[in-house]
């Protein structure tokens, strides 16, 4: 074989190696990259599984202290549990927040009750009081277990 069909083959052996190394050296930074984000994505969502946590247990001792209205608890709880732990809500004491959310959740809040007729608001208010009375031993007793329930 001639010399110089030698060199060039030689050349393109190398220019061959070198767009493969190249290519190898793009990979492995888009896989580091990926990992990084996940990394970052799991941190995050670990942090924030613990701050919904905590926030369940707040309203838990709020329950407890007679500082929120159980209809209002209930509510936030069951959005926080469907987050945490859905499964709870099926189980004795917990489905009583699923049952108190399950009946008042047509009711307006915020901004649409303030928009609402007055009577209308009144006659919610009073069925509201009227679920929250039925249940408030149910919730109270809930709220006692969840605070201390362990969310592995």
């Amino acid at each position: 074989m001639p010399r110089g069909l030698q060199l060039v083959i030689i050349v393109l052996g190398l220019v061959a190696i070198g767009i493969l190394l190249y290519y190898i050296w793009r990979q492995a930074r888009a896989i580091s990259e990926h990992r990084l984000r996940q990394k970052k994505s799991e941190e995050f969502q670990a942090k924030r599984r613990d701050e919904m946590i905590e926030s369940i247990r707040i309203i838990a001792m709020a329950v407890e202290e007679d500082q929120v209205e159980y209809s209002e608890a209930c509510l936030r709880l069951k959005g926080l549990l469907d987050h945490v732990a859905p499964d709870l809500l099926e189980k004795s004491p917990f489905r009583v927040f699923q049952e108190v959310h399950d009946k008042i959740q047509h009711m307006p809040t915020h901004r649409a009750r303030q928009a609402t007729d007055t009577r209308f608001v009144e006659k919610m208010d009073k069925e509201r009081h009227a679920v929250e009375q039925a249940h408030s031993d149910e919730v109270r007793r809930a709220a006692t277990a969840i605070r201390h329930q362990r969310f592995d």
